[in-house]
């Protein structure tokens, strides 16, 4: 069973949102909607597994220290399909 992953949000103001995910294997940021455009940044390297709106899948290597940019938009989540723990940090362009 997939248990949601601990989000923190460590900034925020009338421009921008700043939140660290912290996932353990198997854990999952659970179905949402981005308002805005937003960048991910990981920490960690990790594999994610995205599930969009109509159960489409995609995976992915993500880098720590790169930045990859994702519209705003489009109901999915996010699953750290990785064998250790992933944490990244979501910046969205409010």
């Amino acid at each position: 069973m997939t248990t949601t992953a601990r989000a923190n949000i460590q900034h925020e103001d009338d421009r921008t949102r700043v939140t660290r995910w912290d996932f353990e294997p198997g854990q999952s940021t659970g179905r949402h909607v981005h308002a805005y455009d937003y960048v991910v940044v990981p920490v960690t390297d990790g594999r994610t597994r995205v599930i969009g709106a109509d159960g489409t899948v995609s995976e992915s290597e993500l880098r720590a220290g790169e930045s990859y940019a994702r519209p705003a938009g489009g109901e999915h989540e996010v699953v750290n399909a990785g064998t250790g723990p992933l944490t990244f940090v979501e910046i969205e362009l409010k």
